[in-house]
């Protein structure tokens, strides 16, 4: 495993990122789930990702009982606020004061720690001023609850402002969740460039493009049973962006290139977004072992230039570039 640093700080990540969204508590059992977890520690993995959000409060729970036990100093257990969680109260959603300063306190709880080492803004909230949010960042980092502060999703203008916000509270932003991915690149335009900047990473989710990147959905075939497309909890709705013959059929091209490299496809997924020099940490999910595993192997590869012309090359027109993507991933309102 290799480590990075996470924007402008000390802070150390490991190049994979474990997470646990639309698996602990929900896809998977909870002994699969610790099984996941220890195969990750096992490769050197020291990060974790997870969101009270994920099923309702449940991932957190679950993450916390696997890392029960570990060196909490070696671990980096990063978190995220802004979705409704509970009853789903007029309050227990968005980036209120309110909100943030309940929510943190559920997490520590949740996940067995007095600390979480990231704590993130998991969407841009239209509906709270900034200089609250920020301000309440500010506190939980001042309280000891929180070390570092970063964001999930936000465009490079909420990022300049927010950014603007903390230095002038006295902390700052140093990281971004954006999906990235070969096929969903939407970040290089703009937010990329901001970040770099304004010193801030990002941890990128979704780097297998929901598994599509592995090849396992091939044009004009069934879909696997038990896969991601087949799942009604979220992952089908969230996959059936990629699910067309044009894009299925350029991702197999890729295999030329992942058998040239001696990898696994999703291993060469994984490795892509890893060779962008603002890319900290790819965050990984997995229902199996030996999952984290192969995805483990993408940690320190490094893709020569004529190879990834090849992969450009291969996936043509299929990618989506838009910037505009980014700001349509935050909700203008509040669910609840």
């Amino acid at each position: 495993m290799e480590y990075r640093y996470l924007g402008n700080s000390g802070l150390k990540v490991s190049e994979i990122t474990y997470g646990n969204w639309l698996t602990h508590a929900s896809q998977v059992e909870n002994d699969a789930a610790i099984a996941c977890v220890r195969a990750a520690l096992d490769v050197g993995i020291s990060t974790f990702d997870t969101a009270d959000v994920y099923a309702n409060t449940g991932a957190e729970t679950v993450l916390g009982e696997a890392l029960k036990g570990e060196r909490r100093q070696s671990l980096e257990i990063a978190t995220k606020v802004f979705g409704p969680t509970g009853p789903k109260g007029h309050n227990d959603t968005g980036l209120s004061r309110k909100h943030i300063l309940e929510s943190i306190d559920g997490s520590l709880e949740r996940l067995q720690t007095d600390y979480v080492d990231l704590y993130q803004a998991h969407r841009y909230d239209y509906e709270t001023p900034l200089e609250e949010t920020m301000q309440a960042f500010a506190d939980v980092v001042r309280q000891g609850k929180v070390l570092y502060v970063g964001v999930s999703e936000w465009t490079a203008d909420q990022l300049r402002a927010g950014a603007a916000l903390a230095k002038e509270l006295g902390f700052q932003l140093i990281s971004n969740q954006p999906q990235y991915s070969a096929l969903w690149r939407v970040i290089e335009g703009e937010v990329v460039p901001t970040s770099k900047e304004l010193g801030i990473s990002q941890i990128v989710w979704s780097p297998i493009a929901q598994g599509v990147l592995t090849g396992k959905y091939q044009p004009g075939q069934p879909l696997p049973e038990g896969s991601r497309a087949t799942d009604d909890k979220g992952g089908a709705k969230m996959i059936s962006r990629f699910m067309n013959d044009e894009v299925l059929s350029a991702v197999q091209d890729l295999k030329p290139v992942a058998d040239e490299l001696n990898l696994s496809m999703a291993q060469l997924a994984v490795a892509w977004v890893l060779q962008n020099e603002n890319v900290a940490s790819a965050i990984i999910g997995a229902s199996r072992p030996e999952q984290v595993h192969d995805n483990a192997g993408a940690a320190g590869v490094t893709i020569p230039a004529e190879l990834l012309t090849r992969i450009d090359d291969a996936l043509g027109g299929v990618v989506e570039r838009d910037p505009a993507k980014t700001n349509d991933s935050s909700p203008k309102a509040r669910e609840a």
